[in-house]
């Protein structure tokens, strides 16, 4: 099995073994042992909720500097829409576009582009006939990773079309290598985006062997020179995109795009998606075409690697989108070879207790033995989240019934009872 890549990092030195990150991640990834907190590599989808929630900054995210842009002779911008909504008083998106060729990059291609063709894509899918529906989207790589691990039944479900920073990618350096005759190895397509997991999807891409994003930079490290960059630039005709591929930044904008149909449902925060996706494995929204799921609260104006609050940012977006034409990209007569899959999606069943099912029966069977005896308080004490998943880290060696510091403590008030010692250390009446 190909082991996954994180963009999802812990500094042990910064770890002051709090149990927030236990608590907080949705697919109890995380134990705290020794004092310190350990990622799960086979439970982490990149969510960066962990990045949100520490307080010491330990859990890092992974992407690349700035610096980058020097690595290329042609480099490439890829904003994402979610980056237009950063900044106060914005109207005319071609001031950033043009400021970010002013950072450096010898070309601007807007992922919000990418996003009407896929839109286009996938309203096309939508209308064949042999489509399994509901269909979900693969534009999250963190929802993609969390199906593939959890949810085996929906995995036929995903819309198999890469997202749309992986297609902008792909069309831009194709366009620029045909413009230039440089070799694409001269050519780096650089991500500017709201979150880490899409660094995961440029090392794992969904759907594809390798991806043509060639770096990832976030929006908070951008955002700086770009503002001062805005005060003098002077704007060029660069924008080419309308309000469906900017709509993408927000929770429920691509499922708003596909217009051919309303019966959709759009859920953001992974807390949120995690019940949405269990609802859909127990069939209960079959009568939905398509599912819209984002991992940050908000879409992707939410990410860990943003500046701006996302409701703020979904505002601005708003306001920004107002005198756009509906879209401005649309497919040719045939579907794009760049658009489409050309591997399949798999399960990759990490989540199992076991390597057969004789044997994860039965150990099965003892994790309900030792949920009977743990107090049931999921209080975290023991560096798990849940007595449930101390019960599952016990099974598989990674824990003892001794973390239990209830069970501990109950233990140790049955000795003193026994040797008649009462609470305050005093020698009982033997």
């Amino acid at each position: 099995m190909r082991e996954f890549f994180h963009s999802v990092t812990l500094d042990r030195d910064k770890c002051k073994g709090c149990i927030n990150c236990i608590k907080r991640c949705p697919t109890e990834a995380i134990r705290v042992r020794d004092g310190k907190a350990a990622i799960s590599p086979e439970r982490c989808i990149d969510c960066g909720e962990c990045i949100r929630i520490c307080p010491h900054h330990a859990k890092q995210p992974i992407y690349d500097p700035l610096s980058v842009i020097g690595d290329y002779d042609y480099p490439i911008a890829l904003p994402a829409p979610s980056l237009y909504a950063q900044f106060n008083n914005l109207e005319d998106t071609d001031l950033l576009l043009t400021a970010l060729r002013d950072m450096g990059f010898a070309e601007v291609y807007e992922v919000a582009r990418a996003a009407e063709l896929v839109s286009d894509a996938t309203r096309r899918y939508l209308a064949r006939p042999d489509t399994l529906k509901p269909v979900i989207s693969s534009a999250c790589p963190a929802v993609s990773r969390l199906i593939r691990v959890r949810f085996p039944e929906l995995v036929p479900n995903v819309l198999p079309l890469v997202a749309p920073v992986e297609l902008a990618a792909r069309l831009a350096k194709k366009e620029a290598a045909a413009r230039t005759g440089l070799p694409p190895e001269r050519i780096g397509a650089i991500f500017i985006s709201p979150c880490p997991a899409k660094v995961t999807a440029m090392r794992m891409p969904l759907g594809s062997e390798k991806s043509e994003i060639d770096a990832v930079v976030a929006i908070k490290d951008v955002y700086p020179k770009l503002l001062r960059l805005m005060k003098h630039a002077e704007p060029q005709p660069l924008s080419a995109s309308g309000r469906i591929g900017m709509g993408w930044a927000e929770s429920g904008g691509e499922a708003a795009g596909l217009i051919s149909t309303e019966r959709y449902l759009a859920a953001d925060g992974i807390e949120n998606v995690i019940k949405v996706l269990e609802d859909l494995e127990d069939e209960k929204l079959g009568e939905l075409d398509f599912v819209e799921l984002d991992a940050c609260a908000g879409g992707c104006v939410g990410g860990v690697l943003t500046v701006e609050n996302p409701y703020i940012a979904k505002a601005k977006l708003k306001l920004l989108r107002r005198y756009l034409p509906v879209s401005r990209n649309h497919l040719g007569e045939e579907l794009p070879a760049e658009a489409k899959w050309d591997r399949a999606m798999e399960y990759q069943p990490v989540l199992e207790l076991g390597g057969d099912t004789s044997e994860s029966f039965a150990r099965y069977s003892e994790m309900q033995r030792l949920l009977d005896a743990l107090p049931g308080l999921d209080c975290g004490s023991c560096g798990a989240p849940t007595c449930k998943a101390l019960a599952e880290d016990i099974v598989k060696g990674d824990g003892d019934l001794d973390d239990c510091v209830v069970l501990l403590r109950e233990r140790m008030e049955a000795v003193l009872r026994a040797l008649h010692i009462d609470k305050d250390g005093r020698a009982g009446k033997g």
